[in-house]
């Protein structure tokens, strides 16, 4: 089985890392080639087991550019050896287009496409222009992937994608892994000190993430407690700005990459996101199986994901003053930080473990393939 990958980029986001999980269940009897319309952002791929077999073709056309003919058709062209082409959000609809477009003339293989959001030029509003793009080119997808209701609910209105066509899959984690307590030392360059608390997110560092909010809205928070945010991206920068700006450089930092979260994850006391868009972040419930509260704007499924005794932290979206009283509350408050988070686990370990989203795919990619399951 061989299957062809075909991702807006490749860094460590939580489509990325999902898909990677994935990559690893499915096992050595499956060909990966996997495909980055940003070349050199391929951060994900270090979590991809040995054992499997993995292909990185830098020979590929591009996945950007003016979707011109002559263009398309080389991208049809490329998929032609493989058994099953996945696509990842706007970044790849190119290629979907080329499928549609080419298909049945060059006898393609079948193709199913992921959604999971939208970046800062489309965080407020849609494009209409993407909208239609969208609409005609998922015209012959086998089927289009959405992780949240309010995706599902944006492929089947606004994109006007058939029922039968669009499957929700929630995401999942191996939620047994969060169980264990970090060391306080397991990131290179900082240790958790005692009398010391961490505020602490997983993103990657890009515009919609708003990462200078969240460094606001800790900024008066008591000298003992620190910001860690774990990811790598173009906004590092802007971030130890803004940090400088307002005085809590040394409070501060900025780690990089986590290839593993269970590792590290339960070093915070909260953990908070402060984003523009989101849909199912995964990181939610990786913070959620670690046991930890959680601060955020009300984006995407984030509300529908916590436990209800966490509910009163998810804010509205853009109001920071909001998100800054809710890390102030759970700042001031160690048995309640303890309350909400054991609530978190409990249904993180209910809901959203690992096995039935694995087994969700298998079934999908099978039922694409006219198999019974999948490899």
């Amino acid at each position: 089985m061989n299957v062809l990958h075909l991702h807006s980029t490749f860094d460590a986001g939580g489509k990325e890392l999902r898909c990677v999980r994935l990559i690893n269940a499915f096992g050595p009897d499956v060909r990966h080639t996997i495909i980055s319309a940003v070349p050199h952002a391929m951060a994900a791929a270090r979590g991809i087991s040995r054992e499997i077999p993995v292909f990185y073709r830098s020979s590929f056309p591009s996945l950007t550019g003016r979707p011109t003919p002559w263009r398309l058709l080389r991208l049809a062209k490329a998929m032609k050896p493989y058994d099953l082409i996945l696509t990842y959000n706007w970044g790849a609809m190119d290629a979907v287009m080329a499928h549609t477009i080419y298909a049945a003339s060059l006898g393609l293989p079948p193709l199913v496409h992921h959604e999971d959001g939208f970046n800062a030029d489309e965080a407020e509003r849609l494009k209409p222009g993407r909208n239609f793009y969208r609409r005609v080119a998922l015209a012959r997808a086998s089927a289009l992937v959405v992780p949240s209701n309010v995706l599902e609910q944006v492929a089947l209105e606004v994109w006007q994608q058939p029922r039968e066509q669009v499957h929700r899959i929630a995401n999942g984690i191996a939620t047994v892994d969060y169980r264990r307590k970090p060391k306080p030392d397991v990131l290179p360059g900082l240790i958790k000190r005692p009398g010391e608390f961490w505020v602490g997110t997983m993103a990657g560092l890009r515009a919609v993430k708003n990462l200078p909010r969240l460094v606001r809205c800790m900024a008066d928070l008591p000298d003992n407690w620190q910001l860690v945010i774990m990811g790598e991206g173009p906004e590092r920068e802007a971030i130890s700005e803004e940090a400088i700006r307002l005085g809590i450089g040394h409070r501060v930092h900025l780690p990089g990459f986590a290839p593993d979260p269970a590792a590290v994850i339960g070093l915070f006391d909260i953990f908070a996101l402060s984003s523009d868009s989101e849909q199912f972040p995964i990181s939610v419930v990786e913070a959620m199986s670690a046991g930890l509260p959680v601060a955020a704007p009300a984006v995407g499924d984030v509300a529908r994901i916590v436990a209800t005794e966490n509910a009163r932290f998810i804010t509205r979206p853009g109001d920071e003053a909001g998100l800054t009283n809710a890390l102030e509350e759970l700042a001031a408050d160690p048995k309640l930080r303890v309350r909400v988070g054991e609530a978190n686990r409990v249904r993180a370990l209910a809901e959203f473990d690992e096995k039935a989203m694995i087994q969700a795919y298998r079934t999908l990619y099978g039922s694409v393939l006219g198999r019974p399951t999948f490899p």
